[in-house]
């Protein structure tokens, strides 16, 4: 396992003064870096293998959301590697060590040249310890385009959604979806599906739905095909 403490900070808190969904994220995606550049098994050792870890699905739940400068704690770990695929946990506690936010996450691994998954070697397997996966409800990983929704606007990827690997970060699609949902409703779990990789420039037709509680937006391109489906509950 592999954990770094920290405060949560104004440029993180929403109008509530609590730490953002956006935040949780951020935090856990920053978590499996730290550990991964630690292990010497990062971005550059990547890069010089012409490999990449993309991010296939996502599951958080929030049971509580730490306010300003507080001080929490984020760690994740590795449980399980299966041809090109990777899985791993997610955990934030706060000062006493109780959860505040736990998730489930799906990696593939990708030959940069080809763009196809690539099976893990043995190298960069070998460099994590595998634990036990977290005691937690796991939902499926699929996630359905919604049904009969209302399109939106569409909008063009910037600059500001990219990350490293030149295409839209898997945080920016969540903030993204977020603007269709009501600033009063409470998210208590997000779960997201990633289908392809939108680049800056392409444009994104957002539908969204409502039923059972919980919205489901799909972000898509101009033919309906999802880039991501992310749905908050």
């Amino acid at each position: 396992m592999y954990s770094f403490d920290s405060f949560v900070r104004y440029s993180e808190v929403g109008e509530d003064k609590k730490l953002t969904l956006d935040g949780i994220i951020n935090y856990f995606q920053d978590c499996s870096t730290f550990q991964s550049e630690e292990l010497q098994v990062g971005v550059e050792r990547l890069e010089a293998l012409q490999r990449v870890w993309v991010l296939s699905s996502w599951q958080i739940v929030i049971d509580r959301y730490p306010a300003l400068c507080e001080k929490i704690r984020i760690s994740t770990w590795p449980y399980q590697f299966q041809g090109f695929l990777g899985w791993r946990n997610f955990t934030m506690t706060d000062g006493d060590g109780k959860l505040l936010a736990w998730a489930n996450s799906l990696w593939t691994f990708l030959d940069t040249q080809t763009g196809r998954p690539a099976r893990v070697p043995e190298e960069i397997e070998n460099a994590y310890e595998l634990e036990e996966r977290l005691d937690m409800n796991y939902a499926s990983r699929k996630l359905p385009m919604p049904k009969g929704g209302e399109t939106g606007d569409p909008f063009a990827v910037q600059k500001h959604h990219l990350d490293t690997n030149h295409h839209v970060n898997n945080g920016q699609y969540i903030q993204m979806a977020r603007e269709y949902v009501p600033e009063d409703f409470r998210i208590r779990q997000m779960r997201a599906e990633y289908k392809k990789s939108a680049l800056l420039g392409d444009m994104i037709y957002p539908v969204t739905a409502f039923e059972d509680g919980r919205y489901t937006i799909g972000l898509c391109d101009e033919l309906g095909k999802p880039y991501a489906v992310v749905e908050l509950s």
